[in-house]
């Protein structure tokens, strides 16, 4: 795309065939398994795509707040994210929760949390979005 200041920074295909909803999804040389789950009429092979939107924040929360801990050098043994998407009447609300294993006073955790909502996977997700979707001949 020659347009001034876009840069690719990933990229995914997927491909479905006849199994019911089982899609294969390959990105950055790893592939992995997507589907729907039973009550879905899925065949529950794999995570759905809201499972995975998920995965990926979770995933990139916890490597950033990792990367910062380890810079830092406190001791913290592990660090989890769990979260859970809502429907809502305006729309969709993610919430999550971070606990961490290891010692972690309140100036920390406050600056855990600001470092945890400036993981990259957050940002693209409350920042300006734009999808284009087109048919190749």
């Amino acid at each position: 795309m020659e347009e001034t200041g876009i840069e690719l920074i990933e990229s995914a295909t997927a491909f479905i065939g006849h199994t019911q909803y089982q899609t294969i999804v390959n990105s950055g040389g790893h592939g992995l398994i997507t589907d729907e789950p039973l009550k879905a009429n899925g065949s529950n092979t794999g995570m759905n795509p809201f499972s995975l939107l998920l995965a990926s924040l979770a995933s990139c929360t916890v490597i950033t707040l990792r990367m910062y801990i380890d810079r830092k050098m406190w001791p913290v043994e592990e660090i989890k994210a769990d979260i859970e998407m809502y429907k809502t009447l305006s729309g969709t609300r993610i919430e999550t929760k971070l606990s961490f294993k290891g010692e972690v006073n309140d100036e920390q955790r406050d600056r855990l949390l600001k470092i945890a909502n400036a993981c990259p996977v957050h940002k693209i997700l409350i920042g300006n979005i734009e999808i284009n979707t087109n048919i190749s001949a």
